[in-house]
């Protein structure tokens, strides 16, 4: 993945996403998706790590992190594909950790299914999200984005059956909205809420968010 020339503004919020080449699958397993989401924790540091430095047991997020390089508020794993929202402070460098975590998840998947060469598709792409509407929308978007892999047409069409699709999303496990729904586990280190806009400030506030969707049952629209 190349380094973008073009710095990102400080204190500005980004949709970051990318995919596999030709939309390839970049998650073949759970182990995959398990390892990407322990990197957007340990890669998010401006020094770098050893994952074979890691004790017997240990995980991703058992590593002693430094300063972060920047702040993310949502995500999301699909089969081929991944979304982000991202800002960075004053010392933060948005693209050194999209090089770091890019780098080390292509590094595992290429020695565990014995392959060479790139993964992604370039590189990563972002939206810059300028306005409060535009940025509580992304934390919507993010978080639905699952709902395509049991109904490849709600987007267009609207959500068929409100009960499977909302137990679709609450098992979900490769996405933020289980942290924000309020599961407790141990992936809710990777999110640095107090940098973003306080739109959900209780449990009770994000699933009042996701009954308004799924009652107008508006279409989000496509990236």
């Amino acid at each position: 993945m190349s380094i973008r020339t073009v710095p990102f503004a400080l204190g500005e919020y980004y949709h970051i996403y990318n995919r596999g080449n030709s939309k390839q699958k970049i998650f073949n397993s759970k182990e995959d998706y398990v390892h990407f989401i322990g990197l957007l924790y340990a890669c998010n540091q401006k020094d770098n790590f050893k994952i074979d430095n890691l004790s017997k047991g240990d995980t991703l997020f058992d590593i002693d992190r430094n300063s972060p390089l920047v702040s993310i508020g949502a995500y999301c794993l699909m089969p081929n594909h991944f979304h982000l929202l991202i800002t960075q402070g004053d010392d933060g460098n948005l693209s050194k950790f999209m090089q770091k975590l890019s780098t080390a998840y292509v590094m595992y998947y290429n020695k565990k299914y014995k392959r060479t060469g790139g993964l992604f598709e370039g590189k990563f792409k972002s939206q810059h999200l300028n306005t409060d509407q535009y940025l509580k929308y992304v934390f919507s978007y993010i978080h639905f984005n699952p709902i395509k892999l049991i109904d490849k047409e709600w987007i267009e069409k609207g959500i068929k059956n409100k009960n499977i699709t909302l137990n679709y999303l609450k098992n979900y496990q490769y996405s933020s909205f289980l942290d924000y729904s309020g599961f407790k586990r141990v992936e809710e280190k990777i999110l640095d809420r107090k940098s973003f806009p306080k739109y959900f400030p209780t449990e009770d506030v994000f699933w009042q968010e996701v009954f308004d969707w799924f009652n107008y049952n508006l279409p989000l629209g496509k990236t």
